[in-house]
């Protein structure tokens, strides 16, 4: 692929990103960051929320896993859609109820300060990790497809890719997010369909026959109640959907900051609930997309790689230039969209919940809010470098271990202090 071609692509993606943030911050102050005045629309907000939802590592690895797992996947994303609801239905009125801009500050309100400070630390704690792997991905795809060919260093692509986030983040904030993320989640979604209808014409299959020949090949299976001690059965996927949806998603700053910006609870709810339906029709798309490229290389006899660089390979030697263009697109639309809103949700809930912003003055707010937000984005940098520092597969290894550590510490202490509450 012609390094100036997706040089002057992603030039222009971004230019429109810095023009959307130029006229949605106009007369942003920090309540605009943080809150977006409570004036989201929540159609954007709901839409929005599906490339916050994603990441690059959802892009690869959901339809590179159905070598492994059919679609067995689809199995936790139902799950989600019980978590969903538990969302709309007690922690949204909850939060609406007593005007949070962080949603830790209520384990302060019900519990005490050591609770607070714990609910915020395990956020910040697992969303500036995760967050940084995501970019690492992201940066990796990009050093490797482009940069590498002007023998730019891998320092300056991460440096870049951040710089450019924290450009179009830094004065508007979260009221910026809610539509460079619509931007961003409509490249994603386009990338999936497009790819989608590009493969099967190749395959020359019509809309039935695409899931007919992914069941054919064996990859179509969904549910599994047949073996209750494997990791596939649909008790333990539905069950874990439910609680992953409502520890990443209701008890996470980042996500649920969006929802918070909406006019009314009404609205954050009919968002909420649009949004779960639309995230599992994406990701049944992410499902059959994987499908697709497997009937693809059993086709024309091609070797099937390791599972994370399925798509990427066929993307970019097997399925021309517009599939290479379109999931490099998508990649960085997954990734940033998702790092953005986490860069915002890490500044909200630092300068909430450990500075007291609610006893300054608005200049000290401002300045205060640009240190944290810089600070982040440089503490972005470092995790990445390290990261580049180490091999990869270790990399593999945390993301998989730490990341699911600690999200179900965090999963089990707000499960705890839920039980507290009901006892007293």
């Amino acid at each position: 692929m012609n390094p100036l071609l997706v040089a002057t692509i992603l030039v222009l993606y971004f230019g429109v990103l810095i023009s959307i943030s130029f006229f949605t911050s106009r007369g942003a102050d920090t309540n605009t960051f943080f809150t977006a005045n409570r004036q989201s629309p929540w159609y954007l907000v709901a839409f929005g929320m599906i490339g916050a939802s994603l990441s690059g590592v959802t892009f690869i690895s959901v339809p590179g896993n159905v070598v492994n797992t059919g679609f067995a996947y689809f199995q936790v994303v139902l799950g989600y859609l019980v978590g969903y609801w538990v969302i709309i239905g007690i922690l949204m009125p909850l939060y609406y109820r007593l005007n949070l801009i962080s949603i830790y500050t209520y384990l302060e309100q019900r519990f005490d300060s050591w609770a607070y400070r714990t609910g915020a630390i395990f956020f910040l704690i697992s969303r500036t990790i995760g967050s940084s792997l995501r970019l690492f991905l992201a940066a990796s795809v990009l050093q490797f497809f482009l940069f590498d060919a002007w023998h730019v260093p891998f320092f300056v692509t991460v440096a870049v890719t951040i710089g450019l986030i924290w450009i179009y983040t830094f004065k508007g904030g979260i009221k910026t997010i809610v539509w460079t993320d619509t931007f961003q989640t409509l490249f994603l979604v386009s990338a999936l369909v497009i790819t989608v209808i590009i493969i099967a014409n190749r395959l020359g299959l019509n809309f039935s026959e695409i899931f007919e020949s992914i069941r054919a090949a064996g990859y179509a299976r969904i549910f599994h109640f047949d073996d209750a001690n494997s990791t596939l059965f649909f008790p333990k996927q539905f069950l874990g959907g439910a609680f992953i949806a409502i520890a990443m998603t209701g008890l996470d700053q980042e996500i649920m900051q969006k929802n918070l910006t909406c006019k009314t609870l009404g609205d954050a709810q009919k968002n909420m609930f649009w949004f779960s339906l639309i995230i599992v029709f994406v990701t049944l798309l992410f499902l059959v997309l994987g499908g697709l490229l497997l009937v693809f290389s059993q086709q024309f006899n091609l070797p099937i790689p390791k599972p994370d660089e399925i798509f990427p390979r066929l993307a970019f030697n097997e399925l021309g230039p517009v599939v290479g263009i379109f999931f490099l697109l998508g990649i960085t639309a997954s990734s940033y969209a998702s790092a953005d809103s986490a860069l915002a949700g890490l500044t909200t809930s630092f300068c909430i919940d450990f500075l007291n912003f609610k006893d300054k003055a608005e200049a000290e707010k401002k300045r205060q809010k640009f240190i944290v937000h810089l600070s982040f984005s440089l503490l972005f940098l470092l995790i990445i470098i390290i990261f580049k520092a180490v091999n990869e597969k270790a990399v593999k290894l945390m993301q998989c271990w730490v990341w699911r550590a600690i999200h179900t510490v965090r999963c089990w202490a707000y499960f705890l202090l839920a039980c507290l509450h009901r006892a007293s």
